[in-house]
């Protein structure tokens, strides 16, 4: 592993990094005087913010690197700290969008870490992740559509289109000849899908047909105007328990620190101006 390779393409935004690790001379953690890393201009770059920057860009902690690697990665850090320190003196931190990118980075980084204390005694439990297990599965659609369609430009060529099917043409030749999608290839052929894999007036145009049937009239979406045609539709089966427990686990736990974050809103003194 060529550490210099991973490190060099984020080393402008290093600083960022150790925004609220670095230490003049003194540990944070127990007050006593701790050797730096390296010192940069009076600022010391502690040894847990050269940790915390090794395992972001490498992961790895310092320790697990070899002599070299550790080296090359100081350098980049303390170019870093050093194109950042003059980008301060130079009021660059005040200038244009800086300022905002800082604030919502601070506020980004507050926020997850009081998502992790929060939630660090409040995982969810066998009964809560059932319980959401079956709201998404009752949440989930229930049958997949498979389809072709034709895409144009215009309402009116759409209309035609419809017409020659009417008088026996093949959706797939048309289109195959006409459309402007990259199905055209495969004769509109979309494969299967779920309705929300869809904008909603396709999906609800597909979901009224049925199977063999075309499109009346064109529908129109963001898109252009369509012409679909269902081919066919299957049952969905939710998946196992145990191949979503982990993102089920993540949807309860972000609606407990969800919860949390109301309280806090209601209890906090608010003024929104104009």
């Amino acid at each position: 592993m060529n550490i210099r390779n991973i490190i060099l393409p984020i080393s402008l935004g290093a600083g960022l990094v150790l925004a609220g690790c670095q230490h003049k001379a003194e540990d944070a953690a127990g007050g006593a005087a701790a050797k730096p890393v390296a010192t940069v201009n009076d600022l010391a770059i502690s040894a847990t913010a050269f940790d915390f920057f090794t395992k972001a860009v490498a992961g790895k902690p310092a320790s697990a690197l070899t002599p070299d690697q550790r080296s090359q990665a100081l350098d980049t850090l303390i170019r870093a700290e050093v194109v950042a320190q003059q980008a301060v003196k130079d009021g660059l931190d005040k200038q244009g969008d800086t300022p905002s990118q800082l604030e919502f980075a601070r506020l980004q980084i507050l926020e997850q870490a009081s998502m992790g204390n929060y939630l660090k005694d409040r995982k969810a439990t066998d009964a809560e992740l059932k319980a959401e297990y079956d709201t998404q599965v009752a949440a989930m659609p229930k049958t997949q559509y498979k389809a072709r369609h034709i895409l144009v430009k215009t309402e009116e060529e759409a209309t035609k289109i419809i017409e020659q099917l009417k008088k026996g043409a093949k959706f797939e030749a048309l289109a195959q000849a006409q459309s402007i999608d990259n199905s055209k290839a495969n004769g509109g052929d979309l494969g299967w899908f779920s309705p929300g894999n869809m904008v909603k007036p396709f999906a609800d145009a597909v979901a009224a047909l049925k199977k063999g049937e075309y499109t009346q009239a064109p529908v129109q979406s963001e898109f252009g105007w369509h012409v679909i045609r269902l081919d066919d539709t299957r049952t969905t089966a939710p998946p196992a328990f145990d191949a979503v427990k982990d993102r089920i686990a993540q949807i309860v736990e972000a609606k407990k620190f969800k919860a949390y974050g109301d309280g806090l809103l209601q209890a906090a003194k608010v003024t929104r101006n104009p």
